[in-house]
């Protein structure tokens, strides 16, 4: 129970982004209480012992680092560190009949020589250092300012300085910049995958939600690079919920919040624990949920579009591709099925309502670059994690699904794994582990069960439509005009500091550091 019955910030919802929030306020001196309904915290970037009697530590639903600011681990001295994979990307293709691919990494010698095996000349490999060396300037300019007041978009675009870059990220869809740059199906696609991470739209989408998408992938860190969190995912989480409550946060789990009461001054926050005051309430979850307790009218609806499977394997499957070593193979990301026409398909077919035929995804051994997520035994005996999530998967499909009957999830996790399978030269099941009770260790969510379990609407890993990082309209569908610092509501007592938050998504203390720092400037 809450050692108070009144505190300067009530923060509803434990997940990363409310612990940031805590650990900033309470080291500045303020009282402050973390309400979470589940008995953990965490949120979504959690480790699990997913299978029975398995010594291995899964991050079940976020599992890689791009967008966490070095800032809030040096500021908050966190006990928490990423690892780099040495490889970039492989991906499976088949050219003239024969079992070929594409390995990003290994330095620019080995991936230049890469290229031309799988495109017959130098001139893709060049467009691809012309264009993620613009996007790594871009990275270099955007993300320093994710942690700052909230820009206008003119002060972004000068920041920026860099009119075509500019024009082809924030005004034209992705897919021109990308059919205009690259002439290879494959390496467009490859592009074209950051783009739609948790994201439903096509390369043309006049929404531009595929660019937003794209740009949160490519500045993280500043540099754009996608880390291994060591521990997994739990271990940011765990660091985390340490730092508020040595700054003095009290965290209470097990306890839901029932509603939100303001007068514009003060508020007063409902939950299982009673009635407790609040100078200011930040809100750690999605739009959906701030509306519902404050007892206003819902957003619209969001969507999630992605499957992410868990899988533990005795070893890492052989490749069709005889070239590529498993272990460099799958410690990158492993692209399947998706070719851009790949995705183009697929996202039509799943707009018309039908399960993709060729179901895109990605993949990725997290094991590989750190081991410590497994026992010792587990380790000795050559076991690896994999990580898959799935493209173009939108909720609307899943709705004859429940929590207890999922055949539609069940039909996409086989067609995936089929998919999966043309590029092995044996078939994964065959390297399956077992847990205890002797069933496979595998684990599949759809958009759905990641509502059911998390909240999130429509299984959204972004809580809603991802807004370019400046003040503009796509703001304020976070409830009201973003204010200074991306998280106002239209009441001045309730900010939002969850991933729908503008600059929010993704595993990034981002809208916690900002909720927290929009408090502070109050005085």
């Amino acid at each position: 129970m809450p050692d108070r019955t009144s505190y300067d910030a009530v923060i509803v919802g434990g997940g990363h982004n409310g612990l940031v929030a805590a650990a900033y306020l309470a080291r500045a001196g303020r009282s402050v209480l973390v309400l979470e309904r589940l008995d953990h915290t965490g949120g979504a970037a959690v480790s699990t012992r997913a299978f029975t009697g398995v010594d291995a530590r899964l991050s079940r639903y976020s599992y890689l680092v791009s967008l966490l600011p070095p800032k809030i681990v040096r500021d908050l001295g966190l006990r928490f560190a990423v690892r780099k994979r040495t490889v970039s990307s492989y991906t499976p293709a088949v050219r003239d009949g024969r079992p070929t691919g594409l390995l990003v990494g290994k330095g620019e010698t080995h991936t230049r020589r890469a290229f031309a095996e799988l495109t017959g000349s130098d001139r893709e490999f060049t467009a691809w250092q012309s264009f993620y060396g613009a996007t790594r300037r871009l990275a270099g300019r955007v993300f320093p300012t994710l942690t700052e007041p909230l820009p206008t978009r003119e002060a972004l675009r000068a920041v920026i300085d860099d009119d075509a870059l500019w024009h082809a990220l924030f005004e034209r869809p992705l897919g021109e910049l990308v059919e205009e740059t690259f002439t290879d199906d494959l390496i467009r696609g490859v592009v074209l995958t950051d783009a739609l991470i948790g994201t439903f739209a096509g390369a043309h989408d006049p929404s531009l939600r595929q660019n937003r998408c794209f740009l949160y992938h490519v500045i993280g860190g500043g540099t754009g690079d996608w880390d291994v969190p060591i521990g997994g995912m739990g271990a940011l989480t765990d660091a985390l919920a340490d730092a508020a409550r040595r700054a003095g946060a009290e965290i209470v789990t097990d306890c839901e919040v029932t509603g939100i009461a303001t007068d514009g001054r003060t508020a007063e926050v409902g939950s299982a624990a009673g009635t407790i005051g609040a100078r200011r309430v930040l809100v750690n979850a999605a739009p959906r949920e701030l509306a519902r307790l404050l007892g206003e009218a819902p957003p619209p609806p969001a969507e999630g579009a992605q499957l992410k499977v868990n899988m533990l394997l005795t070893r890492l499957p052989r490749l069709r591709d005889t070239r590529v070593d498993p272990r460099e193979a799958f410690s990158g990301t492993f692209h399947i099925a998706e070719g851009y026409r790949q995705l183009e398909d697929a996202y039509r077919q799943a707009a018309s309502g039908a399960l993709p035929a060729a179901p895109p995804s990605e993949i990725y051994c997290h094991s590989l670059t750190d081991p410590s997520i497994l026992g010792a035994d587990l380790v000795r005996q050559g076991y690896q994690t994999l990580t898959l999530f799935g493209l173009h998967t939108p909720a609307r499909l899943f709705t004859a699904d429940t929590a207890e009957k999922a055949p539609t999830r069940d039909r996409l996790l086989a067609a995936t794994l089929a998919e999966l399978d043309t590029h092995l030269a044996e078939p994964l099941a065959d390297c399956l582990a077992y847990d205890a009770e002797g069933r496979p260790c595998i684990e599949a969510r759809s958009p759905l069960d990641l509502d059911r379990e998390l909240g999130l609407p429509g299984g959204n890993i972004f809580h809603r439509d991802l807004a370019f990082p400046y003040a503009g309209p796509e703001g304020e569908q976070a409830g009201g005009a973003p204010g200074r610092w991306g998280v106002a509501t239209t009441h001045p007592t309730v900010l939002l500091c969850g991933a729908g938050a503008v600059r929010g998504g993704g595993v990034s203390g981002i809208p916690g550091h900002n909720a927290a720092m929009a408090v502070l400037e109050e005085g």
